[in-house]
């Protein structure tokens, strides 16, 4: 570890673990000196710092998201605006993109149209995209800011998508129904007596609205969703301790094929199903 880094994580470490505020150290220096660890670790360049990295220190000191200290992170080969309007997106949202993604070069299709569901940073729609050029996606939030920054990633990205804003509880979604081949998902699905297994930096920075549902209806999403039956393909990330029940909602809702998977870290966090009724 070279000694600047090893001098930002030992100030981390008063509040991070070892290892992770090592991490965060590395991604500092990084950002700041726009070197990568090769080179700063073989002294290819100056690693003079601004007047600010300290702030910028003293800011994950107080548990806030080195994303949005930067205002962006790379993400499934993305670079992507995130601010306090959005999540920041995690790896495991990244295998649905992939899973998503496998389906379809077994049912190859060049006029698949795609809807995104809770969009936010528009991570999932623009993946796919990248993807697959030749698909029309489409990704919706009910956060004005949230579209914005979505349709600001899809220019720095160069990806055709759509986003437009629109509340899947209000009449209006209706105009959707039966468009779509694939309709996507990562909806709020942390129950409120959870809030206590959260850490800080999750909790304090991240939009509350798109992660906690009611401890007493923690489907609510899923089933307004699958009850619109806006598209043949429907896929979702869920969370663990409700993957029977989504099973079984999908199947009362009238999909088939459902399928349950694991993400990397062994947990049942992608549910996905079928409607008979339409063509694929």
């Amino acid at each position: 570890m070279i000694q600047p880094v090893h001098d930002i994580a030992s100030q981390l470490q008063a509040v991070y673990p070892a290892d992770e505020a090592e991490s965060l150290a590395w991604w500092l220096v990084e950002e700041e000196t726009g070197m990568t660890r090769t080179q700063l670790q073989f002294g290819c360049k100056d690693t003079a710092f601004s007047p600010h990295m300290q702030e910028k220190i003293d800011r994950l000191l107080h548990f806030e998201p080195i994303q949005y200290i930067f205002g962006h992170t790379l993400w499934g080969g993305l670079d992507l605006k995130v601010t306090p309007a959005t999540l920041i997106p995690r790896p495991e949202t990244a295998e649905l993109v992939d899973q998503i993604s496998a389906f379809s070069y077994q049912h190859s299709s060049s006029s698949y149209h795609v809807l995104d569901i809770g969009t936010g940073s528009g991570c999932i729609a623009i993946a796919l995209k990248k993807k697959h050029p030749e698909w029309q996606v489409t990704g919706i939030d009910i956060s004005a800011e949230a579209i914005k920054v979505a349709q600001e990633n899809a220019k720095r990205n160069h990806a055709e998508v759509e986003f437009v804003q629109r509340d899947i509880f209000s009449d209006e979604i209706e105009s959707f129904a039966h468009r779509f081949d694939i309709v996507v998902s990562n909806p709020p699905y942390i129950c409120e007596h959870e809030r206590s297994e959260m850490r800080k930096n999750v909790l304090d920075y991240e939009p509350a609205s798109a992660l906690f549902v009611p401890d007493n209806d923690p489907l609510v999403f899923y089933r307004r969703i699958a009850s619109l039956q806006m598209g043949t393909h429907l896929y979702f990330e869920i969370n663990e301790a409700y993957a029977d029940e989504m099973a079984s909602l999908l199947r009362e809702q009238g999909y088939t094929d459902i399928c349950v998977r694991q993400d990397m870290y062994g947990k049942a966090r992608m549910a996905e199903g079928h409607l008979p009724t339409h063509s694929s």
